[in-house]
């Protein structure tokens, strides 16, 4: 079997993964800026990271897994002012939601979820020693800037020139302040009407940047194994939390992953572009698992191109692996047991080939259902348990009791209820009196439960709110 290798974006290449500590993986992955609803631009990343997070737990690795909430910046105060209500009442309404998404979808709970605004005291600290070591100055004006010409790797990440920066716009009413243009602000001192905290050099609030740096630190220490995100956050979020680390004395990241963007008619989604699609109303067409099965499905360095008709089809498509995995249960008569191959195990440690996977899974699910036309059990049993093991890894385990919160993998109480009707169906039958049992089924479709009659016995699933 192959070993694990990952790309990593600061060498544009692909190396055998070896963590710093044998056994165990530390990882920080930038989260959500909490001031609008999650769309699945938002959630893909926290999705392919969770991907690589179970992949490395699967293999044996102590994984720790840090995932932060941007609770304050510019944009949580615009969004506050314009709904007329206080920014941390802001952060906390769109902080729910963002977690209710990540649920829905199986996304793990991070190891620790640190809010910028929890960590005033690391970014002061951080602050205070890239002064002594003379990479950032305060004007006396309230800012604070780091200045990146001191440091002679800036912008290795993003492979771009300093000369070639256009002029920072993250407030112009202090550009004037700056030595040089290219400084960004560590900390932006106090406005009328904005949230502010105490410092050494006036009250102000963070800038976006230090806020990861500081909380690296306290969390993970002074160098990690990886550190993940979207890519639109290469430059210049990243740029400059190695600047701030690295002139801070300490080694940082071992490597930079990055996940690519869903795009929607060839553009990123965003806001600004208007074209987003909400996770909770795509859940009201699709399953929060197949809404997974579709977002894992590209590799994560691949663009995904959104569209309705690729959503269905891919939720068809999951609908008939799960399909086989229960009628694999009513034939064999117990759950399938996750195993992992060789074959599952070479494409996973080859950069997460999940395209791979997919095309594996398939092939088991061809070759399951031919042997359930030939009524051999133990072939029935093999795929079984191989599409399973894929499955755990991907989080789309329909057995996984995780599903049963956004009611994918059915409480035993509703399990019992619609067991209770289908008996009285098939009383029904044996009577002959098919209008009673038309009535049943019919009165079951209306809550969204479809039956399918088999050589095993029925079985029931349930159909999608927009399919109803």
């Amino acid at each position: 079997m192959s070993s694990l290798s990952l790309y990593n974006t600061m060498s544009r290449e692909s190396a055998p993964f070896t963590p710093i500590k044998a056994g165990e993986v530390s990882i920080y992955l930038c989260g959500a800026t909490v001031q609008s609803s999650p769309h699945i631009g938002h959630i893909r990343s926290g999705l392919n990271f969770d991907i690589l997070r179970r992949w490395l737990t699967k293999s044996g690795y102590k994984v720790t897994f840090i995932r932060n909430v941007t609770d304050i910046d510019d944009k949580i105060l615009h969004k506050a002012a314009a709904e007329g209500m206080p920014w941390w009442a802001l952060a906390g309404k769109y902080e729910r939601e963002f977690s209710a998404a990540y649920s829905a979808v199986n996304v793990l709970p991070p190891t620790y979820e640190p809010r910028a605004t929890g960590h005033i005291t690391q970014m002061i600290e951080l602050m205070e020693r890239l002064i002594e070591k003379d990479f950032a100055y305060a004007p006396g004006n309230g800012d604070v800037y780091f200045e990146v010409s001191k440091l002679d790797t800036y912008l290795a990440l993003s492979h771009q020139k300093v000369e070639d920066l256009q002029s920072t716009t993250e407030d112009e009413r202090n550009e004037i302040f700056k030595r040089k243009p290219e400084d960004f602000a560590l900390w932006k001192s106090a406005k009328p009407g904005e949230p502010s905290w105490p410092t050494p050099w006036g009250a102000g609030r963070p800038g976006w940047h230090l806020e990861c740096s500081a909380m690296i630190h306290a969390y993970l220490g002074e160098s990690f194994d990886i550190h993940g995100g979207g890519l639109d956050l290469i430059f210049p979020h990243h740029e400059n939390e190695i600047a701030q680390s690295h002139g801070a004395g300490w080694s940082f990241a071992n490597i930079w992953m990055h996940n690519a963007w869903v795009t929607a008619s060839g553009e990123k989604m965003s806001k600004s572009l208007g074209n987003s699609l909400l996770v909770t109303n795509l859940l009201e067409k699709v399953r929060g698992i197949e809404l997974r099965w579709y977002l894992g499905s590209a590799h994560y360095r691949s663009m995904m191109e959104f569209s309705e008709e690729a959503l269905q089809d891919s939720a068809v498509a999951f609908r008939r692996i799960e399909s086989f995995l229960h009628r694999s249960v009513e034939i064999v008569g117990t759950i399938p047991t996750p195993v992992i191959s060789n074959q599952f195990t070479d494409a996973m440690n080859d950069d997460l080939a999940v395209p791979l996977v997919l095309a594996q899974i398939a092939e088991h699910l061809r070759l399951g259902n031919t042997a359930i036309t030939a009524k051999d059990t133990a072939a029935i049993s093999k795929s079984a348990n191989h599409i399973r093991g894929a499955l755990e890894v991907l989080g789309c385990d329909p057995f996984d009791s995780a599903f049963l919160s956004t009611g994918e993998n059915f409480s035993p109480t509703l399990d019992g209820v619609i067991a209770l009707a289908l008996a009285q169906r098939a009383a029904a039958r044996e009577r002959k009196d098919f209008a009673a049992s038309d009535v049943i089924r019919d009165g079951l479709a209306g809550l969204g439960v479809s039956i399918e009659d088999t050589p095993h016995g029925p079985r029931w699933s349930v159909t999608p709110k927009e399919k109803r």
